[in-house]
């Protein structure tokens, strides 16, 4: 059994203080962490590659389109990566969902990270697109499923409670600091998420509360980390 520390972040694209976002995720260890909003225009690999350096990661699973990002740390291996665009809504931002198959020592799971729509309809349509791409490749590699990111909708919506029954809500299973992600100056609600399949045990999972964290928080981004840790079996 390997102990894996997962952290889920929406970054706002890099608009804000860019050390204050490395020295965030720098202190909290992560060995994976499932990035949204990361930045998709001018620049982008290279804004994404300073943030590694700056972490002490690696950008392991990269693409521009829907801002999806994994980052990974030293103890981790990338056996698989894929990207996919989930069907489009028309006006709206393209969404999509970056995965990788990780070794992390000696254990085998998938990672994923998403940013579901600000809509009801394709929210709930698009959470099932997911789940269909992450039991194949869970099937293909016979590894557990972990999914984060932005749900941009609270514990009760139709699609955090059709992902809750497919999954172990991390936070709900073992609440470990704050749960509350949004706003990272004024949190007030739940809206992002970790959520674990059969083959995995939640440790604990929150938003971690040390004081220096807490300064940095909305001088990164808009949102605060969610940090999860997991037992793979």
């Amino acid at each position: 059994m390997t102990t894996v520390r997962l952290l889920s972040y929406n970054i706002r694209s890099m608009r804000d203080d860019r050390a204050a976002l490395a020295r965030v995720i720098r202190r909290l260890r992560p060995d994976v962490v499932c990035v949204q909003e990361a930045p998709r225009f001018a620049s982008w690999r290279r804004k994404r590659r300073w943030l590694a350096r700056r972490a002490a990661l690696t950008d392991a699973v990269s693409r521009r389109a829907a801002g999806l990002e994994l980052f990974t740390g030293p103890r981790v291996t990338v056996l698989h990566q894929e990207h996919h665009l989930l069907s489009p809504v028309r006006g709206m931002h393209r969404r999509g969902l970056a995965l990788g198959v990780l070794d992390v020592g000696g254990a085998r799971l998938v990672a994923a990270s998403v940013h579901l729509d600000l809509a009801g309809e394709p929210r709930r349509r698009h959470a099932e697109e997911i789940v269909a791409e992450l039991d194949r490749v869970s099937e293909e590699f016979r590894a557990p499923v972990v999914v984060a990111g932005d749900i941009n909708e609270q514990p009760g919506g139709a699609t955090w409670d059709f992902l809750s029954e497919r999954f172990q809500d991390a936070y709900a299973i073992a609440p470990h600091g704050e749960g509350l992600t949004f706003s990272a100056a004024e949190s007030r609600s739940r809206i992002d998420g970790v959520f674990a399949g059969p083959g995995i045990e939640v440790l604990g999972c929150g938003v971690p509360d040390d004081p220096e964290l807490l300064a940095d928080y909305p001088r990164a981004t808009d949102h605060r980390p969610l940090l999860a840790e997991l037992r793979v079996h």
